[in-house]
């Protein structure tokens, strides 16, 4: 993560993520912490995550998740340089199927 990120405040937020036991709580946490526009967007950014790891193109990925191709871009500039975040729980999503 950025250093610019890296705070006591971003800690704690990370450290409260940590406690979540279950979808549920994630649920009532993620509601209360965040706009629904907020988390359509993380859920978005994480399926064209997935789309891009299974070599979908740009265009087809926005036309099934309506993210924007900037978005698909900043997603795959992510996935490419990143710290790969995205890799890490998508193969955790993957393996737990």
């Amino acid at each position: 993560m950025s250093k610019n990120v890296k705070n006591g405040e971003m800690d704690n937020l990370m450290d409260a993520f940590s406690t979540l036991k279950s979808r549920e709580e994630a649920y009532a946490f993620l509601e209360d912490l965040c706009t629904v526009k907020e988390l359509e967007s993380l859920s978005q950014r994480l399926e064209v995550a997935r789309l891009l790891r299974e070599k979908i193109t740009y265009q087809d990925i926005a036309s099934q998740t309506g993210a924007s191709t900037t978005t698909v871009s900043r997603v795959n500039r992510a996935l490419n340089y990143g710290s790969d975040g995205y890799d890490m729980v998508l193969d955790r999503l993957d393996a737990d199927k």
